[in-house]
């Protein structure tokens, strides 16, 4: 889709940890209609936005274009029946992983009978907080274009979106890209203790295990080339890196050990749906 205008939906943010906290920096920038946090934690909002420690707290004329669900799973549900009753005909964007459209909705109509949702489901992830996020959504099928659009103008605003067609396929994108940057923060954390192994100082080791993350991943990003091109480039027969990625490539090494942490992330995801 095209780039956000501003200003972006009003939104009511429930729960602002770590995501909730990272999407709000990136709203905040590029402009954000008057809006409300709902979040027990003391934090300062500019004006005209409010924060409210209870949904009682919320001003009784406000009315969201978008509630943006960012609480953990398991402590959702009295907040869903909370919301229910004061805002039944709601959208609702959950970033929560593993909830499903039906059990986010059958929740909400727990705490409403009359209420009738449109829930659209995303998973995004912490570098939001730098607009260079990455989210995954997926809307049901009656939810309506301009719903769709609010909630990708959202997400859009801190990063790049793309939509897949089955929820289910939200566990993936939620093993891949949500839960990716720790996979990608583990390597640089690895890299940087073998360079003190072999002899750097700290810092030294910190700032070459850093810039060369930084810098592979702005130039596969940008590059029109396949990873495993990029990856041919680098490789000269015989030479230092054919050696380490030996090692790497080995056959129950990363081949053998990827997939079978994205599949654990994936699983864990299907759980929490439960």
């Amino acid at each position: 889709m095209t780039a956000p205008t501003s200003p972006l939906p009003s939104v009511l943010l429930v729960g602002c940890g770590q995501m909730g906290g990272a999407m709000l920096e990136g709203w905040m920038a590029h402009g954000l209609k008057p809006s409300v946090v709902l979040d027990r934690h003391d934090r300062t909002l500019p004006a005209p936005h409010h924060l409210a420690a209870t949904l009682e707290d919320v001003p009784a004329d406000f009315q969201p274009d978008v509630i943006i669900l960012a609480v953990k799973p398991q402590k959702a549900d009295p907040t869903l029946e909370a919301l229910a009753r004061r805002f039944p005909n709601a959208t609702l964007l959950s970033v929560m992983a593993g909830r499903t459209v039906q059990s986010l909705t059958d929740r909400y109509q727990h705490g409403n009978p009359q209420a009738q949702p449109v829930i659209i489901r995303a998973m995004p992830n912490t570098p939001c907080a730098i607009g260079a996020g990455m989210s995954g959504l997926y809307a049901p099928p009656h939810a309506t274009d301009t719903q769709k659009a609010q909630c990708d103008a959202l997400l859009h605003a801190v990063g790049e979106t793309v939509w897949v067609e089955r929820e289910e396929l939200i566990d993936s994108v939620t093993a891949i890209s949500g839960s990716g940057p720790a996979y990608i923060f583990l390597l640089a954390e690895l890299l940087e203790k073998a360079g003190v192994e072999q002899g750097l100082p700290v810092e030294t080791a910190r700032t070459l295990a850093r810039k060369t993350i930084y810098g592979a991943g702005a130039l596969l990003n940008q590059s029109p080339a396949e990873a495993e091109e990029l990856r041919r480039r680098v490789t000269s027969p015989g030479g230092t890196t054919a050696e380490a990625l030996k090692i790497f490539m080995a056959p129950d090494a990363w081949p053998a050990i990827v997939p079978r942490a994205v599949a654990a992330a994936a699983r864990r995801a299907k759980e929490l749906s439960t």
